[in-house]
């Protein structure tokens, strides 16, 4: 396969996931939005929001302080603005190029998809949305998700296209998983506010709701909703989707085929090797005696190094 050709598909998914990311993070800020006052403390939902997407310094440059941020421009911000490379907006239009670059390479279904995706977010309005239209948005972004990820699993060969694509798309929700993870433990929570309290019970369900979670936790640990089950769930559970530890089972082993069938391991390979020993050898306790936001930090700057020994072995 062309170095192009695996370059776009590894993208298309990329941005695929990193759209339906966003309007997790903006679903889950609309949830906590709406936390009774009787929960107390003073929230800052929207500026987190602006934090876990990773473009607090684009946002402040265009909006001001982050601990100022409103609902009204983090959405347009995160959704919409041609100004914001990550935009859901702009994350569609770069993952339906791509996917245009390499049309023969997907099968009929997944193009639909993403055709269909771009043309129905032309019908949104261009303005500020009421919550009714926001959350209709949202639910349409993570559909779209859906619907391709489902029609890249059920119709594409197993072949070095769908090792390319399933590995970008892995390393993105890995990223967007830990990063959703941290800003709720590190930021999100008011100073004053109780860990362990109604607000804080009341957030991190919220966050499992966002990564569509809640459900699988209660089946997992029949109990209430604690920081550390929490983080068990979504770093170490390998039966959970979109924890670390599933992410990069997959991600190794989508590596590995690559490297069967052109002959040869590489950086990237060992990488991820090491990674996923490294979430399968750790328990929940001795990632909180290390410190939680230290590991997620680590992770994510060795997630990023991942992706670039990929770049630098396959994709330039």
């Amino acid at each position: 396969m062309l170095s192009r050709t695996a370059d776009n598909l590894y993208w298309l998914t990329r941005y695929v996931e990193r759209a339906d990311c966003l309007a997790r993070i903006l679903d889950v800020s609309q949830r906590l939005s709406y936390t009774p006052v009787t929960y107390g403390g003073s929230t800052n939902e929207w500026a987190s929001a602006v934090l876990t997407a990773g473009c607090e310094d684009d946002f402040v440059a265009r909006y001001g302080p982050l601990e100022e941020a409103k609902e009204e421009d983090v959405v347009s911000f995160l959704a919409f603005s041609p100004e914001n490379s990550s935009s859901i907006r702009n994350c569609f239009e770069v993952a339906r190029t791509n996917a245009r670059s390499v049309r023969t390479a997907l099968t009929s279904e997944m193009w639909d998809v993403i055709n269909s995706a771009w043309i129905e977010l032309q019908s949104f309005p261009n303005r500020a949305l009421t919550r009714d239209e926001l959350s209709r948005f949202l639910a349409f972004v993570k559909e779209t998700s859906l619907r391709f990820d489902g029609a890249t699993f059920r119709t594409m060969l197993r072949n070095d296209a769908y090792w390319f694509a399933r590995s970008g798309a892995q390393l993105e929700r890995a990223d967007n998983t830990a990063r959703i993870l941290d800003v709720k433990y590190h930021v999100l929570l008011p100073e004053k506010e109780h860990v362990g309290g109604p607000l804080d019970y009341f957030q991190w369900a919220s966050i499992l709701r966002s990564v569509s979670a809640l459900t699988a936790f209660h089946w997992v640990y029949r109990d209430s909703v604690k920081p550390w089950l929490v983080a068990d769930l979504l770093i170490l559970n390998r039966q959970m989707p979109r924890s670390l530890a599933a992410c990069y089972e997959q991600l190794a082993r989508n590596l590995d085929d690559i490297a069967s069938a052109y002959g040869r391991q590489g950086p990237s390979q060992r990488l991820a090797r090491s990674m996923q020993a490294r979430l399968t050898n750790r328990t929940i306790d001795d990632i909180f005696q290390h410190g939680l936001h230290e590991f997620i930090s680590e992770f994510i700057s060795d997630n990023n190094k991942l992706g670039a020994e990929i770049t630098e072995q396959y994709l330039t």
